[in-house]
């Protein structure tokens, strides 16, 4: 195995990943404190050119986060905050009538950028949720007949609160499907925490943000993306993903189970893992790490089993212990 692992490591070069993510982490961790997992999943996404649903409870540094990633990475960063009163217009544009030219001319939306925040994302209604569904999967709007694409690298960060439901609305499946990830944010341990404290006892948050330098631009990600799609990934590795997306659609506990979508997400996912890790071939610990955060918005229970209290953890977890590992 070591001199197969040897012959892989001559076959692609991973130390432009390497050095990129240790960049972009050295300057999130001057601020950002006991998320690592969180920052993971992250970049995993984006190196998967996938977007990202962050969720948790307030105060734990997701918009944050992805603001500090649009400072590192030196591309555009826009940010729309979701309210129940906001429509499609107001995140895509809309057309106005010009006097001077008796014509209609498009005014974009706030979603034109390379990286888009959406907070709050649950708090807007089904019509302006609606509207997403063509940007996320196309990277493009069509706005009067016309149609009018994203530049280049495009990723959507949203963030929600799965505390407060008051002004909320759930989110369609078919907007969750567009999701690569739904990552958990949980509170810091007492140490990281006591370490934020040391951070800002004499320095501000916006003092700190103004020492972020930029790591990486569009051009160097767009490698980055390309390394990761030649990971090697074995049949094996494919049909042991395939089993597991095919079990979660005959699960006794499962309403919904995984799309296709879901299938490739989790490839994807996989050799951006195995890539952040050091190495330039998926194993099958690669898929099991990224499975949850890529299958549990993807999946609905039950009713029976949302009565027994079970979450979409716990049942993945079972359906994984019934698929065998391949070796």
């Amino acid at each position: 195995m070591e001199n197969q692992e040897q012959i892989f490591e001559n076959r692609i070069d991973l130390q432009i990943i390497t050095k990129a993510v240790m960049g972009i982490k050295n300057e999130l961790n001057q601020i950002v404190f006991g998320q690592e997992d969180v920052i993971d999943l992250i970049l995993i996404g984006l190196l998967s050119d996938g977007h990202v649903l962050i969720e948790g409870v307030p105060g734990v540094a997701k918009t944050m986060i992805t603001k500090l990633l649009g400072k590192v990475l030196n591309l555009s960063f826009k940010r729309i905050q979701f309210t129940p009163d906001l429509m499609p217009s107001d995140v895509l544009g809309t057309s106005i009538f010009n006097p001077k030219t008796l014509d209609f001319e498009y005014k974009p939306g706030p979603v034109f950028g390379n990286i888009v925040l959406i907070d709050e994302i649950n708090r807007a209604p089904a019509k302006t949720q609606a509207a997403l569904f063509e940007l996320m999967e196309e990277r493009q709007i069509t706005i009067d007949g016309n149609t009018y694409p994203m530049e280049n690298p495009f990723i959507v960060l949203a963030t929600q609160n799965p505390i407060e439901q008051e002004g909320t609305y759930r989110l369609p499946e078919a907007q969750l499907d567009r999701f690569l990830f739904k990552v958990n944010v949980g509170y810091p341990s007492l140490e990281e925490e006591l370490l934020m404290l040391k951070k800002f006892n004499y320095e501000s948050y916006s003092s700190v943000m103004d020492t972020i330098l930029p790591v990486l631009d569009a051009r160097i990600l767009q490698e980055l993306r390309e390394v990761v799609r030649q990971v090697i990934i074995d049949e094996n590795i494919l049909r042991y993903i395939t089993l597991l997306i095919q079990a979660t659609r005959n699960y006794r506990m499962l309403e919904l189970g995984a799309s296709p979508r879901a299938s490739i997400a989790l490839m994807l996912a996989s050799k951006a893992k195995a890539a952040l890790s050091g190495r330039d071939f998926v194993i099958p610990d690669d898929v099991k790490n990224i499975a949850k955060p890529t299958l549990r918005h993807r999946i609905i229970l039950t009713p029976d089993a949302e009565m027994e209290g079970v979450n979409t953890d716990e049942v993945l977890d079972t359906i994984f212990s019934k698929i065998e590992i391949p070796r």
